[in-house]
């Protein structure tokens, strides 16, 4: 093998990349084999290529620059994919925990080198604020189970975050005091940048976003745009004297709003990450890593060996104490415990400040054996984070299917989307993307009904190509979708004659955005479409795109507990509302908000909800003034004969071309098809009995009452 020692390590660009492709390729693939998480391998495989192992690769600037990205990579996603809901109703919790997973591995590590190992005071200062914090290397493990909302992974991103910041903050103020900068004008100028930049952030960020995402809907751009403000927050905050990875982490948290969690820019975000960034940053970890010493150097291994245990040690404790305290279950402690245990690119960061002080003229304070001991226990507890987590994050999954009760939902969820319009289609499809029940949706069918006429050749080409333009949408965010274009004579006809092929189960269709009032309102073929179909179709609106959204306002026509269909739109809006984190506020009479607060509590808990009693449907106009550009405004109707419809719904059209023109806008025709049963839902109070009676008297209230509801 000496022939090809002349050829190592690799220098051309091209090699390299491909040897790194490969890396990434093929350990998940041995690690899966050898039942070892894949970020485990992903390091080791550093090793091995590094230039303490076999000399494959020299870590040249494309590690460094990669590396960097990947880090910021790691905390950007964990906070963009952070239960907020969770965070805001756990606010105490979290402060409490990034307390606790601060001090103590900073008193456990400080007693140990101070005076077990024998460092000087300002080096086990130094060694305190390493161990004190953790980079969240495992957090990938967490997010191939679908944990990321689970709230001991919602307390450990929190948790991680505080304590890497106050870590930094001691850091600072233990170099400003050895430099003799450590003044009160130091630190209110410090104090003052730092406040400044996260104010900025939080005013600026929201609205450039907003903005941003309204304007340009292309799929490259909003990504690069994206990337660009995590980059941005990343070099603002080391500008203000604070690592990026805070900066990164902050930008995930403000743009958590902005990327839903189902959507196609949230897919190719992961995706990106994934697949390049995060890899490149563990490879090149491990290829920091010199197990040579272990054998080498005296002492060493002693000295790994107590960094390795006080700060695994004082992670554990703080993580165990965290979930006594909150009662929390012993795997959340495991899985909190597991994210916040290793240590990586911030430890290097922190050891590398150290380096550039001296404890006396010629007298560096960091030596060789702390630096080699740092980077040869950023391996261990880098394998003993990854298997804890993979441990934790399994048990926690079956677990939660094992415990859960069955889920009473329905079977039937296939969603036709009928589109003519390019500019609208992808819109259409990120409202199907947002309502849907992945565990129990059969997929989506795209329609593209043309009609028979002289242009029938053109049209059809047209829509091809624009289904063609639906299925790459809806595959970006790994969602399967079936397409059919239909020739006929009659596009309601053509629609109504699909959806019983394809035996769908509702329809969701865009509305024309008329300024003229009933007939017109409904477009040439809509009112045949809820006329001729009794399964729930929805008709949408929308000026503005759905991650823009800030709320949602329903409107619920009385006794629309009644129908068949009830719970099967409330489970879309909830969805809706869940998806984008926004607050949905629904708006009518006491008995239905009832039922409706029963069902969202029992299954959809995590939403922000309100609810407004209204109790005649003549006071929709009223809600005018409380629905914004940035609202979506949300009308429950019905079809004439049903228990809920009531004539005052026939003025619809013309209320909403008055009082909600320019407003996005969904109109809900629900299931109304079989025998109308009262559908009450096993949390509801109301007996069967009670429900049987009350559903006789609101159909003798409506047909020989004159008063209209």
């Amino acid at each position: 093998m000496t022939f090809l020692t002349p050829h190592f390590p690799i220098q051309d660009p091209t090699w390299v990349f491909f040897t790194v492709l490969l890396i990434i390729l093929f350990a998940p693939i041995i690690m899966g084999k050898l039942r070892i998480p894949h970020i485990i391998g992903l390091v080791l495989f550093g090793v091995l290529i590094g230039e303490y192992g076999l000399n494959i690769i020299e870590r040249d600037d494309s590690f460094g620059m990669f590396g960097k990205i990947g880090m910021y990579y790691i905390m950007f996603l964990a906070s963009l994919e952070m239960d907020m809901d969770g965070l805001r109703k756990n606010v105490g919790k979290v402060p409490l925990f990034g307390f606790l997973s601060f001090c103590i591995p900073f008193l456990l590590t400080y007693v140990t080198c101070r005076y077990v190992l024998d460092y000087s005071k300002l080096a086990s200062l130094l060694m305190g604020c390493i161990m004190s914090s953790n980079t969240l290397v495992a957090y990938p493990i967490v997010g191939r189970y679908g944990l990321q909302r689970n709230l001991g992974v919602t307390m450990s991103v929190g948790g991680t975050m505080l304590s890497l910041y106050v870590s930094l903050l001691v850091l600072a103020m233990v170099v400003s005091s050895h430099e003799g900068n450590g003044g009160l004008l130091f630190w209110m100028f410090f104090v003052g940048k730092f406040l400044l930049f996260c104010s900025g952030m939080f005013i600026l960020v929201p609205r450039l976003a907003r903005w941003f995402l309204r304007e340009y809907s292309d799929s490259v751009m909003q990504y690069v745009f994206v990337m660009s403000i995590v980059v941005l927050s990343a070099a603002m905050s080391q500008a203000v004297g604070i690592e990026g990875v805070f900066g990164a982490f902050l930008a995930g948290l403000i743009l958590n709003r902005y990327i839903p969690h189902v959507s196609p820019l949230m897919n190719r975000i992961e995706f990106v990450g994934n697949a390049i960034f995060i890899p490149y940053f563990l490879i090149g970890v491990g290829m920091l890593i010199n197990l040579h010493l272990l054998v080498e150097k005296d002492g060493l291994v002693w000295t790994v060996l107590c960094m390795v245990f006080v700060g695994t040690v004082g992670k554990g404790v703080a993580a165990y104490i965290a979930g006594k305290l909150f009662r929390m279950p012993w795997s959340y402690g495991n899985i909190m415990f597991g994210l916040t245990s290793a240590h990586a690119a911030g430890s290097i960061a922190m050891i590398m400040v150290g380096m550039r002080l001296e404890l006396s003229p010629g007298v560096p304070l960091v030596t060789h054996e702390m630096l080699n001991g740092v980077v040869i226990m950023i391996l261990f507890t880098c394998v003993i984070s990854s298997l804890i987590t993979e441990r934790s994050a399994q048990y926690i999954l079956m677990h939660e299917r094992n415990s859960a009760p069955p889920e009473e939902l329905p079977e039937d969820e296939k969603v036709l989307i009928p589109v003519k319009y390019p500019e609208y289609a992808n819109r259409l499809i990120d409202l199907a993307l947002m309502m849907r029940n992945p565990k129990t949706c059969k997929g989506m069918v795209g329609l593209n009904v043309v009609y028979d006429d002289e242009n029938v050749l053109k049209s059809k080409k047209e829509g091809e190509k624009l289904l063609e333009q639906i299925v790459k949408h809806a595959y970006s965010a790994d969602v399967p979708i079936q397409t059919q274009i239909r020739i006929a004579a009659n596009i309601a006809n053509g629609i109504k004659y699909t959806f019983r092929e394809t035996q769908a189960s509702e329809i969701l269709i865009g509305l024309h955005a008329h300024s003229e009032v009933s007939p017109r309102f409904w477009g040439r073929f809509h009112q045949s479409l809820f006329n001729g179909l009794n399964r729930q179709i929805i008709m949408a609106r929308l000026h503005r795109p759905l991650n823009t959204i800030r709320k949602i306002q329903v409107a619920v026509p009385s006794r629309s507990q009644y129908e068949p269909g009830f719970y099967r739109y409330l489970d879309r809006l909830s969805k809706l509302a869940g998806n984008l984190d926004c607050k949905i506020c629904f708006n009518a009479r006491h008995d239905t908000l009832q039922l409706i607060g029963d069902y969202i509590k029992a299954r959809h808990a995590n939403i922000r909800v309100e609810y407004y009693p209204m109790e005649h449907w003549n006071e929709l106009p009223q809600l005018a003034s409380t629905v914004k550009d940035d609202h979506l405004f949300v009308v429950v109707t019905a079809r004439k004969g049903t228990v809920s419809y009531k004539n005052a719904q026939e003025r619809l059209p013309e209320e909403l071309t008055q009082y909600f023109n320019g407003r996005n806008l969904l109109i809900v025709f629900p299931d109304q098809y079989g025998e109308a049963k009262t559908m009450t839902f096993a949390t509801a109070t109301h007996t069967e009995e009670k429900s049987a009676y009350d559903f006789i008297r609101n159909i003798l209230y409506k047909y020989f009452t004159k008063r209209s509801a």
